[in-house]
């Protein structure tokens, strides 16, 4: 028998709990996980799940907690109020017990609170990212990817994240074929790498049109399938090479070629999104040489290579325009 409890707090909303314990739900509707013992429990006296205007209460029963295989805290109501004590109790002593812990969107907090996040990887809703590194700077934070499995804790970032992780639990307990199969039932991926990235936007900084650095920022966004050397752009500027870095820095917070190799992956995001180019025809779309010269820059940047960005986002509307003026 696999103990799984899932950890409620007032004011929880249905719909992030869909997220949490969702794949487990389906699982045992499936038949793949006959020997589930699933328990949602309150966190704390009198809490109630809430949404569509329902509310549905859950009874407390951190004994369920305290002596689960798998803990799931799905959410907290706010990241600033310190989750209660007996909850965070229950929490650390399941994890004593071997217990696997995971806490997914908000409910990383309540996992950090506890301890149990001191000097680990860990991840949360990007949003949240900058409340949580400030308010539990032990936590070795990356907000950037999906979830992180790092054994017997576990954390992912907001909304279908939950999912993610959820699939890769019963990948665990099950094998691939289980999970891949519930997928399929679920009309989801069957695995996105914890690794890949939330897909934070990267919006542009508004540009001064009478600053002669953004002016040479602008020009370059039409011509990312050119070479564009730094110099050639300071030139442009009519400004030294150093006090143009400078001034970029100051604009972007970054050097200008780490801000055009950026620019030029957003662009392959949205050739992959929208056409049915070959990949290495829209590395060239964006200045590198080829596929193999984008994929370890696409990688670092996204998370994933572009093939399987593909896969997860692309539309296939056509073929783009030339970007070069």
């Amino acid at each position: 028998m696999r103990r799984l409890a899932v950890v409620v707090f007032n004011g929880a909303s249905l719909g992030a709990m869909s997220f949490a314990f969702g794949v487990f739900e389906m699982a045992s509707a499936f038949g793949e996980l006959p020997d589930l013992d699933l328990k949602v429990v309150g966190g704390e006296p009198d809490a109630a799940l809430r949404g569509g205007g329902l509310t549905v209460p859950v009874p407390e029963d951190l004994d369920a907690v305290r002596n689960a295989d798998l803990v799931l805290v799905p959410n907290w109501r706010s990241p600033m109020e310190d989750p209660p004590e007996a909850a965070l109790e229950a929490l650390r002593t399941a994890h004593d017990r071997g217990a696997r812990v995971a806490g997914l969107c908000s409910g990383a907090f309540v996992l950090a609170a506890a301890g149990l996040l001191d000097g680990r990887p860990a991840t949360t809703h990007w949003a949240m990212a900058p409340l949580l590194a400030a308010r539990f700077p032990a936590v070795r934070l990356d907000e950037s990817v999906l979830y992180i499995d790092d054994g017997d804790i576990l954390t992912a970032g907001g909304g279908a994240a939950g999912m993610d992780l959820g699939l890769h639990l019963i990948r665990s307990w099950c094998g691939a074929e289980v999970a891949n199969r519930l997928a399929k039932g679920m009309v989801v991926p069957p695995h996105r790498p914890g690794g890949q990235a939330q897909y934070i936007e990267s919006p542009m900084p508004e540009l001064d049109e009478g600053d002669p650095v953004s002016e040479t920022m602008a020009w370059a966004l039409t011509r990312l399938d050119t070479a564009l050397p730094v110099e050639e752009l300071a030139r442009r500027a009519h400004m030294s090479r150093r006090n143009y870095d400078r001034r970029f820095r100051e604009i972007t917070g970054a050097a200008p070629g780490t801000w055009l190799t950026h620019q030029r992956v957003i662009r392959a995001q949205q050739l992959l999104e929208s056409t049915d180019l070959p990949v290495d025809e829209i590395a060239r779309y964006c200045g590198f040489s080829s596929s193999a010269a984008l994929r370890p820059h696409f990688r670092r940047q996204v998370g994933v290579t572009p093939v399987a960005y593909r896969e997860t986002f692309g539309t296939r509307l056509g073929v783009p325009e030339p970007v070069s003026a």
